[in-house]
């Protein structure tokens, strides 16, 4: 069934012509026609715009141009990144709806390599914690995560191969983690972000959600590169995010401080699990510690967090207060009671904290945590707990998520790797070869009739 292919099966099969890219993208339309009732992972599905674009690059085959492994590869977009044509409402209706004249960066590069967007994806309200409607394809009763709930969902649910998500805090790994996906967050400033609507310029990072390393390889090399618009974007090559054989086994650094601590039995045994396969595996483990400064990142990536919100959404706040969710309207109120002098602070933190993370890596290639502190809670009154990502958000470093076990009510428990700035070959080199032994070939509950 074609909804079931990773990127890089149906790819194979659109080159050779055995797949076509308006086939690819029915079969999409049909699972999210399905389930998207009860999963309510898409705000708005542009049928048309979709179908037509995936016609035109089937005649693109036809007459033997192929644009490489994104041709006519159904992507979803997180309702926070600009699509041309279509509303972007953040999550948050009346407070938001803009309908752009042009496509975000990362959507520009999509599209000129090929990929078909079916649509936008539920975000929580813009971008923060209050939950969303989406629910999570393992168990219709459990959070999917936030805030790129419906990216997340739609990706696990095989409504399309790949989303775009965004993290702040941990919006990206979270989702990834709770549905049993791969979620790569690049190093800050590898992916651009024009046209994405900001919860905090010294957090956010584009990313995307797969289902497989391969994958997740794909698309950043897709969306990788400097954007001379995008202040924020740094001048990197971008042949440093490819996927390449490993000249040797993987050095892998195990946090043994916070991380253990604060997780819960499944994913302490969820993680040693995945250790031991891959130490049989040849892979060599070491401990490693945090800097002492490491206590003070999770208030200082919150106040961070609460400025940039607040700064962002000011004239909205100031003339519908009581229209903000809960949680978002703390967030704002934390934001502009902030004082200057608290702020500077923590952005000194965060430099001095990005340098000294940096030492954590001598002698390994990456750091090792479990994904989040337990599988995705019950309940939709909460989207989790971000505490595990947060930290590599606020240095700005590259992870990805990868799923390793289910927990014995059928959850998926995930492990996070961790690379220094700009390695993300590194990275996903040694994720593919984590990914193979690990071996996960589970599929959410939501598909057992497929």
């Amino acid at each position: 069934m074609p909804h079931t292919l990773t990127i890089t099966q149906a790819a194979e099969l659109i080159r050779s012509g055995r797949l076509s890219p308006v086939d690819l993208l029915h079969a999409c339309f049909s699972q999210i026609e399905a389930l998207d009732g009860s999963l309510h992972a898409w705000v708005h599905v542009d049928r048309e715009g979709a179908e037509r674009s995936a016609r035109g690059l089937q005649e693109e085959l036809a007459r033997g141009l192929y644009r490489g492994p994104l041709h006519g590869i159904p992507v979803g977009i997180k309702d926070i990144i600009e699509v041309k044509g279509l509303p972007t409402a953040a999550g948050a209706n009346h407070l938001y709806n803009r309908v752009p004249d042009e496509d975000a960066a990362v959507v520009a590069r999509l599209r000129r390599s090929g990929a078909v967007i079916p649509g936008k994806t539920v975000t929580t309200p813009f971008a923060c914690f209050d939950p969303a409607e989406t629910r999570n394809p393992w168990n219709p009763d459990h959070t999917p995560g936030g805030s790129s709930s419906g990216s997340a969902a739609a990706v696990a649910a095989r409504m399309c191969p790949a989303a775009l998500g965004s993290q702040t805090g941990g919006s990206i790994s979270r989702p990834a983690a709770y549905c049993g996906l791969v979620g790569l967050k690049p190093t800050f400033g590898r992916i651009s972000l024009r046209g994405i609507l900001p919860v905090s310029y010294e957090l956010d990072h584009p990313g995307p959600f797969t289902r497989s390393v391969a994958d997740a390889a794909a698309i950043l090399q897709c969306l990788a590169g400097r954007d001379p618009l995008d202040p924020l974007s740094a001048e990197v090559p971008v042949d440093t995010c490819r996927i390449e054989p490993l000249a040797r086994l993987p050095r892998v650094g195990v946090i043994r401080t916070y991380f253990p601590d604060k997780a819960d039995a499944t994913m302490r045994e969820a993680t040693g699990d995945a250790i031991e396969r891959l130490a049989s595996a040849g892979a060599q483990f070491t401990d490693v510690h945090m800097p002492g400064s490491f206590a003070d990142v999770h208030d200082n990536h919150a106040l961070l967090l609460a400025v940039g919100a607040a700064s962002v959404h000011r004239e909205r706040y100031d003339a519908q207060p009581d229209a903000f969710p809960t949680g978002l309207r703390e967030i704002m109120e934390r934001g502009r009671a902030a004082a200057a002098v608290d702020y500077a602070m923590a952005r000194r933190h965060q430099i001095a904290f990005k340098s000294e993370i940096l030492a954590a890596f001598e002698g390994v290639d990456l750091l090792l945590t479990p994904a989040t502190p337990s599988p995705a809670p019950s309940g939709l009154a909460s989207t989790g707990n971000p505490a595990f990502n947060s930290p590599w958000s606020y240095a700005g470093l590259p992870t990805i998520v990868l799923p390793a076990v289910c927990s014995s009510d059928g959850l998926p428990a995930g492990i996070q790797l961790v690379a220094r700035p700009f390695a993300e070959s590194r990275l996903l080199s040694i994720s593919a070869w984590c990914e193979s032994r690990l071996e996960w070939n589970l599929t959410p509950s939501i598909l057992s009739a497929d």
